[in-house]
């Protein structure tokens, strides 16, 4: 039996990186999935990898900076599937901006992607349990920038550490409810989107990730398959009774020194 058999797993942001990886895994394990993305040619793609592997999956078009699309996103979830057991916010956006240069449209954006579309996907998936007085797990992808970051980062440690104290409060609020409520703070991870924004932001070239690792305790970067056993790990069963945890998923040591 699969940790997931039989659940249905709405991922936000699971048409690539570290979201795909995490659809990937789930229906590995047994479950069925819908991903969620503003771009049909990669969501496509993957459910067409998933359902040649025997997977059944659906992707669904979705901007989760509009509130609206992040509770629909649920909904039509509800309605391919009949229920929603799992929710992963996978969803983000790591644009630049520090203190001093942020503008208010940026800090905007951080806010309606990282933060206020996980809040309102998580309203619409913990209605529905409540709804169906039925238990559920939910797992926040945040970041270890959420303790305090790189000063380029401002708007999205902003968000992060606000999610942090979302998925907090919520799973203290639906413990009751038998709904656990869970994050993950990952640290620096190869993924496409961190592939763009090095190059975009920083000026990197084509070994930069060679370069990255060599800096790194592990000597390697975050894997996104790494991340999603662990993600799948705190959706099913297997991890118990655990919620409100955020969880360092990182190489480096929060307080530690050289």
């Amino acid at each position: 039996m699969g940790l997931l058999d039989d659940k249905v797993v709405l991922v936000n942001g699971g048409s690539q990186g570290v979201g795909a990886a995490v659809a990937r895994a789930a229906v590995r394990e047994g479950a069925v999935v819908a991903v969620t993305g503003r771009r049909p040619e990669p969501g496509a793609a993957l459910v067409a990898e998933l359902t040649a592997a025997g997977g059944k999956a659906v992707f669904l078009r979705a901007d989760l900076a509009d509130a609206g699309q992040a509770k629909d996103a649920v909904a039509r979830t509800v309605a391919e599937y009949g229920r929603i057991d799992c929710l992963v916010n996978a969803a983000g956006l790591t644009s630049r901006g520090t203190l001093l240069d942020t503008t208010p449209e940026l800090f905007d954006q951080h806010i309606a992607i990282n933060l206020r579309g996980p809040f309102f996907a998580m309203q619409a998936a913990v209605a529905d349990m409540l709804a169906r007085e039925a238990p559920g797990t939910i797992v926040n992808i945040i970041t270890s920038s959420a303790h305090g970051g790189q000063p380029f980062l401002a708007p999205y440690v902003a968000a992060k550490a606000g999610l942090a104290g979302l998925t907090r409060n919520a799973a203290h609020a639906h413990r009751w409810d038998r709904i656990r409520i869970n994050g993950l703070n990952i640290g620096w991870t190869a993924t496409e989107g961190e592939d763009a924004t090095q190059r975009a932001f920083h000026g990197a070239g084509d070994d930069w990730r060679q370069e990255a690792a060599a800096r790194l305790p592990m000597g390697k970067l975050g894997q996104p398959d790494e991340i999603a056993d662990f993600v799948v790990f705190l959706l099913s069963e297997r991890s118990g009774v655990v919620t409100g945890s955020v969880i360092d998923w990182d190489q480096n040591v929060l307080g530690g020194l050289d």
